[in-house]
């Protein structure tokens, strides 16, 4: 029972980690055409992403393996549930990749706007794609003993559609201050100037999501009767009007630090409430996966636990590295690296 829990916690750090990481990636990506106002720029935002956009990927990955090791009869509920929307966010995050490297290759007028289009949907995609996933999962499948029992259309929802809008929102203005963190310039203050227009939709974005989980999930259950656990939320509440407040006064480090917080605690306050199902059922509470009835053997989680403890912190240490590596400003007049970003 321990180590469910505890796979059940790196389970969630590990998605966490993802949208924090990836988040800005997203967010970045779907306002490419608004910030970038010439090539210049445009590349500019490119290698903003180039140097860590396939490092913050590693932890989708990790985050994936990590559900099919530790929980593989969740993991195969989940892919055969929800089997066209992940393939749909396979196919955008393989366009993104794509449109990335290969955007900088020629400069011919054609090929740029093609690239450039696709790093621009491939983002938005991914972004709703996942939102609405996890929507549908704190709001529980159409499951019973059977298995699924509903459609590729039946997965949206309003309330799955709202998280899919929500993630979309939240990624843009994650992604807004880490170009306004990165870049100097105009195209660093046009990036901040954006965020704040962004982070005045937040807050009632935020509140009309919380609204609607309380009438369409049972994820406040947890809260009810655990109280203690509120600090969480109200600690994103802290995190979102701290990232508000740095914004208004022109941080954009700080405000970008703060949001990294109000990211991550948003999606701690989910896995609190969800804990302990991995896939609710909204048709029959007992045929829904828990970490109990969908977990491996205790053998297997034994060894995968020593496993995590030694490159989990490998990973951490890579990518605090890279960061450290590419943790100059970019200006407009920077030139581009060797992988023609």
């Amino acid at each position: 029972m321990t180590l469910q829990v505890v796979w059940f916690v790196l389970w969630g750090i590990l998605w966490t980690a993802y949208f924090v990481l990836d988040g800005f990636d997203l967010g970045t990506g779907i306002l490419y055409g608004f910030l970038g106002k010439n090539d210049s720029e445009r590349s500019a935002l490119r290698r903003s992403l180039g140097p860590v956009w396939g490092g913050n990927e590693v932890w989708l990955i990790t985050a994936g393996g990590a559900t099919f090791a530790a929980f593989p009869t969740a993991y195969a509920l989940i892919f055969s549930s929800l089997y066209s929307a992940l393939l749909l966010v396979l196919f955008a995050l393989i366009l993104r990749g794509v449109a990335l490297e290969f955007r900088g290759k020629r400069s011919a007028a054609g090929w740029t706007r093609l690239w450039d289009t696709g790093l621009i949907v491939a983002s938005l995609v991914t972004a709703l794609l996942f939102g609405a996933a996890f929507g549908n999962l704190f709001r529980g499948l159409p499951i019973d003993a059977g298995g699924f029992r509903g459609t590729f259309f039946s997965l949206l929802s309003p309330y799955a559609l709202l998280t899919g809008l929500f993630f979309v929102l939240i990624f843009c203005g994650h992604g807004a201050l880490w170009v306004a963190f990165r870049l100097q310039g105009t195209l660093g203050s046009r990036a901040l100037s954006l965020a704040r227009r962004i982070w005045l939709f937040l807050p009632p974005a935020a509140v009309a999501l919380m609204v609607l989980t309380s009438l369409s999930t049972d994820l406040e259950v947890n809260y009810r009767h655990h109280p203690l656990w509120a600090f969480v939320p109200v600690f994103a509440v802290l995190a979102f009007a701290s990232t508000a407040l740095f914004v208004a006064r022109g941080r954009a480090d700080r405000a970008f630090y703060s949001s990294c917080a109000a990211v991550a605690l948003i999606m701690f306050s989910a896995f609190v409430g969800l804990f302990p199902f991995l896939v609710p059922s909204r048709l029959d509470p007992a045929c829904g996966m828990t970490i109990f009835n969908a977990s491996s053997s205790p053998y297997t989680l034994k060894i995968m636990t020593f496993v995590a403890l030694i490159l989990v912190p490998i990973v951490i240490a890579y990518q605090a590295w890279i960061y450290r590596i590419f943790r100059e400003k970019i200006s407009l007049e920077s030139p581009s690296d060797d992988e023609g970003y």
